[in-house]
């Protein structure tokens, strides 16, 4: 029988968690954590009282995007088609979740795991490096739960954010490899981009990089930038209290643009459609979209996404911001499937709705260093 699992369960989860696992084992308090409050669902197969295996589905918020976390069966049990079994409830919750595909890390050395989830659909498609205890690798898999679609995506490098404010750099690292493969992309560069970017202030804390700044630094790394916002002025400040930092994040929004008018960057004051950013990624740029991350973290702040392909009903894209609170890792992270209404809801900022675009593109390598 397969059922949801519960926290009466863990007892039970615990220990068939320790035959089945050497290192990287899910603790006591994880699994107490992701059976009562995390965006998961757990599923065990149970046989006379006694779970013979165990599968915990994660879920982005915001996205249709579902993640394999854990999966075991007990060495007792392994070869009875109890595995893909589970597989396929778990692949039902997904479908229920209007999720479009599956995603899952396991061990390059575990070519039985391996054979199992080919055997189901799953394919390839990168390497995490050092990534368990015993510095073992891990293989990316994925299997599409909507064969219908056929996204074109970019082939966009993922960079993490390695600070809390380092969103847009790390997009812009990542946009900037796309375009250019010897472009260097480090936590040096990613910090060099902030200190050029930076609005000084927000909300708390230190401040993030609005798109005036970010494109300077694009720009004087040799590619081309359009910039497209809603509004114009100084931007995040009407969540700032302090007089004085509105007054530094003004002045510092009046020095990118005048060095922004001395320069071919072109400066929109529009909006564009989620078709417009479709039609400029199609002629090979690619686009650094402002989001509002509650719809994604129930946390109200700014956040940059790259986009890196579309498909008839979905927007990818990569978020740099890996939330490891949640249990998340960079497969969690990585050409995002996100319905285009969703995106459109969630593309935009504060009360005023502030919508803002960076499309960077490969430019005739004319700029040269540092602002």
């Amino acid at each position: 029988m397969i059922r949801r699992a519960s926290t009466a369960d863990i007892d039970k989860l615990i220990e068939l968690e320790n035959v089945s696992f050497d290192t990287d084992r899910l603790s006591r308090r994880s699994f107490r954590y992701l059976l009562t409050k995390g965006n998961s669902v757990t599923l065990v197969e149970e046989h006379s009282g006694e779970i013979r295996a165990y599968a915990m589905l994660l879920f982005n918020t915001g996205t249709s995007l579902a993640r394999l976390y854990s999966f075991a069966v007990s060495p007792d049990w392994r070869g009875k088609g109890i595995g893909l079994a589970l597989l396929e409830a778990i692949e039902r919750e997904a479908i229920e979740h209007d999720c479009i595909a599956l995603r899952l890390e396991i061990r390059k050395d575990n070519l039985p795991g391996i054979a199992l989830y080919t055997k189901f659909g799953f394919r390839e498609f990168g390497e995490h490096l050092d990534y368990y205890e015993d510095h073992m690798d891990a293989l990316r898999m994925e299997k599409s739960l909507s064969s219908h679609l056929k996204p074109e995506t970019e082939r966009v490098p993922f960079y993490p954010q390695t600070l809390e404010f380092t969103c847009g750099p790390a997009c812009l690292l990542m946009a900037m490899q796309a375009l250019n493969s010897k472009q260097n992309v480090d936590r040096k560069e990613e910090l060099r981009l902030w200190r050029e970017s930076t609005t000084i202030f927000m909300t708390s804390g230190h401040g993030g990089c609005d798109p005036y700044g970010m494109a300077l630094a694009a720009y004087n790394r040799g590619f081309s930038v359009e910039i497209f916002v809603s509004e114009k002025g100084a931007l995040f400040t009407d969540s700032v209290r302090s007089t004085e930092k509105k007054e530094v994040m003004r002045l510092v929004h009046d020095d990118f643009i005048d060095k922004i008018r001395q320069l071919p960057i072109r400066l929109y004051n529009k909006v564009l459609t989620i078709n417009d950013i479709q039609e400029k990624f199609d002629l090979g740029g690619i686009p650094l979209v402002l989001i509002s991350s509650y719809r994604m973290y129930k946390e109200k702040f700014p956040h940059w996404v790259v986009v890196t392909g579309f498909d008839e009903k979905f927007i990818y894209v990569h978020d740099p911001y890996i939330n490891y609170d949640e249990e998340q890792s960079a497969t969690d992270c990585i050409n995002l499937p996100i319905p285009k209404k969703e995106f459109e809801r969630m593309a935009r900022y504060g009360k005023a709705g502030l919508k803002a675009i960076l499309i960077i593109g490969k430019g005739d390598g004319l700029g040269k260093g540092c602002v």
